[in-house]
């Protein structure tokens, strides 16, 4: 049943991640750099610490006598990732959720789930046993999926007139967007190499009594609190040049006390979404590395899905309807198929 439950978390994960900004459309006259940097605070600093004390024992311990070497990797990946994640936002400004979690994610699932496999050699037992191919071939099911939900995307660019286009999402633009999104993905998948850096401190809190499905919650403290530093400078940067820091103290029309609120919920959610995916993590099998894959393909359909409740595809021709379903069949499926590679291999 490991499989099974797992692919569940991942599916919860990915749930998370492509709703966590929801909340922050309800986010009222202030800057981008404000309502990203205080969703921050919570996503990457308040709710992991909090988790780390309710379901780690002797926490502190597991990261004092952890691995210098552990620590400093998942951490210094943890910046990089940071800077996936501000470009992630910046994407979502560009292209709406549907297109830029698409594109931003195709890039992130490739890197992300292959970087650690050919380090560590597992690509190479994949393509020599039943259940490694059956788990690529779920890899590539992904790909495609993304592929052709990208595709959807370059379909839409064409078929929309400006109007339409900045009808649902405001700056909306498609160069500016998709290189933003290339940036986001590569970069994003740091997160999952820094996990696998990071292994030496899940062992050590498995050691000192945390439940497996829950070691890699100390991880988290790391490779977020690196996310957190790229944020902070680039946000406060941003802040000096257009004058809002103000923002913090002042909700401009808007009730500030709902802004917070709104923010600290996007945060929560977005944290959701790597809780899940570590517990999945822990019950995939010796093909773990997979888990990323499920973890983009999951992000990448509830967004799609947001997308289209948040009518970000009025207006389409019904080819692009077809690619966009296509495409989300297509990782519906890639996640199945994972999990069968996953179940066989035991």
């Amino acid at each position: 049943m490991g499989p099974l439950i797992g692919v569940v978390l991942h599916a919860i994960g990915g749930f998370a991640a492509g709703s966590f900004y929801m909340p922050l459309k309800k986010v009222r006259h202030w800057s981008w750099e404000t309502y990203w940097l205080v969703c921050g605070v919570f996503a990457w600093i308040i709710t992991p610490w909090v988790m780390l004390f309710l379901v780690v024992p002797h926490s502190i311990e597991v990261l004092t006598s952890a691995s210098g070497k552990a620590l400093f990797l998942a951490y210094f990946f943890g910046l990089l990732w940071g800077i996936g994640g501000l470009m992630y936002g910046l994407t979502m400004r560009y292209l709406g959720m549907s297109l830029g979690v698409a594109l931003a994610l195709g890039c992130c699932a490739v890197v992300g789930t292959l970087e650690p496999a050919i380090r560590n050699g597992t690509l190479v037992e994949m393509v020599k046993e039943t259940a490694g191919l059956v788990t690529l071939s779920g890899v590539v099911l992904c790909v495609v999926g993304i592929v052709v939900c990208g595709i959807a995307g370059m379909f839409k660019e064409g078929e929309l007139s400006e109007a339409e286009k900045t009808e649902t999402i405001e700056e909306f633009s498609f160069v500016k967007g998709v290189l933003v999104a290339i940036v986001a993905g590569i970069m994003s998948a740091c997160f999952a190499i820094g996990l696998d850096h990071g292994a030496p401190i899940a062992e050590r809190a498995a050691a000192l009594g945390t439940a497996s499905f829950l070691v890699n919650t100390p991880i988290f403290i790391l490779i977020m609190g690196g996310g957190f530093t790229t944020n902070l400078v680039w946000c406060l940067l941003l802040a000096i040049r257009n004058k809002s820091l103000g923002d913090y103290g002042r909700g401009r029309g808007a009730s500030l006390s709902a802004n917070y609120l709104f923010s600290a919920l996007g945060g929560i959610t977005w944290y959701g979404q790597f809780l899940f995916y570590g517990m999945g993590a822990t019950q995939m099998g010796r093909f773990g590395f997979a888990s990323w894959t499920l973890h983009m393909a999951f992000i990448i359909l509830f967004g799609n899905m947001w997308g289209l409740v948040l009518h970000e595809w009025r207006g389409s021709s019904r080819r692009t309807y077809r690619f966009v379903f296509a495409g989300m069949a297509l990782l519906i499926f890639s996640t199945v198929v994972i999990g069968i590679g996953n179940k066989i291999a035991g």
